[in-house]
């Protein structure tokens, strides 16, 4: 069985300091297990403090029964989520951090915050019946929302390739959400429960089942619903040139702000009369979900349309075969690549193929910014460890992806090329070598595969410079 290297990191040599030379030495704080060690204790130390709480509120046997039954909409949500994400699947290690960052540090904020607001307003104006409408209609919904959108920023800050776009907060925003409501559903599960066990009722009764039928079956949605909102926000900012600076700041406030008026509308649909509840819910909560809906998976198809549009410039170039741009645009095609591999290589060979797919995908979307003026002072060094990773398995994924290719193009697919260049070889164009040139100065077409084929109809300018904003 092969053996795959890992993804390369800095296949262009070591980090230079401000005079040229590699770093020798990194403050302590800057050191990356430090770093993934104060955020795992911060969130440890968030969820002991959060279960402590919501068991002293519920009772250890409430809070058994509420964890038993919040659990129930995570793992489809999760699931939803991960589907979305499929194109160019993040790094598990994002998600678990959005779900624990809501479930433990989003959570244990809000309780806290929410609580002392609501003692505060109701010591202030001596109504306690205003002080809960006031927490649930204005207090919560900002509270909450802008604590789940500190997981969504921690990560478009400190994991910004993993950000590309709408998609990628959307999904962020989801988990994070869905951290959080199974969290807020233990500790209102738990109470309902206690209610129960206070009147007499023994088992799950009227107050526990109605509580259950509200979040777990009608809106478990609800909380991932609003703080999308949020994610789509840094999705489009993530879009954005790195010299717009005001639309890279506007856009995510407007999506939180939004967030936050979505969930004041919700809580405050209790308030609109003996059927307002049902009202909201199912003229404005079930047409925005499904409109938010919509979209994304609009988005999810946008962005497998550029990937057959970007790719083939490297299939030109040598560094891809023909039919890979169909492939890799198609998650049908992507399936049975990897199925091909598994069934004749291994799973270990899936894995490469699977991580071939993912790589290509973010190359695609790394020259899309670039030839739309959005790419970053990293572009190249970014460009190269993506065609080196993609070059380190491509003995396993070519044959698979060629496999896919034949098996679902609508046209009969080119025979592949000899295995290109070697990899200290970078195809040229003209008197240029690629590294120095990303962009092709001669005409050439990037369009998916057709009864045309690939031809030349628009080309590129001369003198395109990708860094331009």
């Amino acid at each position: 069985m092969a053996t795959f290297p890992p993804y390369p990191t800095h296949p262009s040599g070591p980090t230079e300091g401000p005079a040229g030379g590699a770093l020798r030495h990194a403050h302590w704080w800057q050191r990356s297990w430090v770093r993934y060690g104060a955020l795992i204790s911060l969130l440890s130390l968030s969820g002991l403090v959060i279960l402590a709480l919501v068991r002293e509120q519920t009772g250890t046997e409430g809070f058994l029964v509420g964890l038993g039954l919040a659990v129930f909409p995570v793992p489809l949500l999760v699931a939803a989520f991960r589907w979305l994400d499929r194109v160019e699947p993040g790094p598990w290690r994002n998600l678990l951090f959005a779900f624990a960052w809501g479930a433990c540090a989003a959570a244990l904020i809000a309780i806290v915050a929410n609580s002392f607001a609501t003692r505060w307003i109701a010591t202030a104006t001596a109504d306690p019946s205003s002080a809960d409408t006031l927490g649930a209609t204005v207090i919560a919904p900002i509270v909450e929302e802008s604590a789940k959108a500190a997981a969504v920023l921690l990560i478009y800050l400190f994991r910004r390739r993993d950000f590309t776009g709408i998609v990628d907060g959307v999904v962020i925003a989801g988990v994070t959400a869905t951290g959080f409501a199974f969290t807020e559903n233990i500790l209102y599960l738990g109470t309902a429960f206690g209610t129960d066990q206070l009147t007499g009722d023994s088992g799950i009764a009227s107050v526990t089942a109605a509580t259950f039928f509200v979040r777990i079956v009608m809106s478990p949605f609800a909380h991932p619903l609003f703080t999308v909102l949020t994610g789509i926000g840094f999705g489009i900012s993530a879009l954005s040139g790195e010299r717009q600076h005001v639309r890279r700041v506007l856009l995510p406030l407007s999506g939180l702000l939004l967030a936050m008026s979505m969930h004041a509308f919700w809580n405050g649909s209790s308030s609109f009369g003996e059927y307002g509840f049902f009202a909201v819910y199912a003229a404005f909560m079930v047409p925005a979900f499904g409109l938010l809906t919509w979209l994304v998976i609009w988005t999810r198809q946008r962005e497998l349309r550029t990937v057959r549009a970007e790719l083939p410039a490297y299939a030109l170039a040598g560094w891809l075969a023909p039919g890979e741009p169909y492939a890799l645009g198609s998650m049908r095609a992507r399936r049975l690549a990897r199925e091909y591999a598994r069934r004749h290589l291994g799973r270990q060979a899936a894995r490469a193929v699977a991580q071939y797919e993912a790589y290509a995908t973010s190359l695609a979307f790394l020259r899309h910014r670039g030839r739309l003026g959005r790419a970053r002072a990293d572009f190249v060094v970014r460009e190269r460890e993506l065609l080196g990773a993609l070059w380190e398995r491509r003995a396993v994924a070519r044959p698979a992806l060629d496999h896919a290719a034949r098996a679902t193009a609508p046209v009969p697919i080119p025979a592949p090329l000899p295995l290109p260049l070697p990899p200290a070889t970078w195809p040229t164009y003209g008197q240029q070598t690629y590294a120095a040139q990303p962009y092709a100065p001669q005409p050439y077409v990037q369009q998916p595969y057709g009864h045309q084929g690939y031809g030349p109809t628009t080309p590129y300018p001369a003198t395109y410079n990708p860094y331009r904003s």
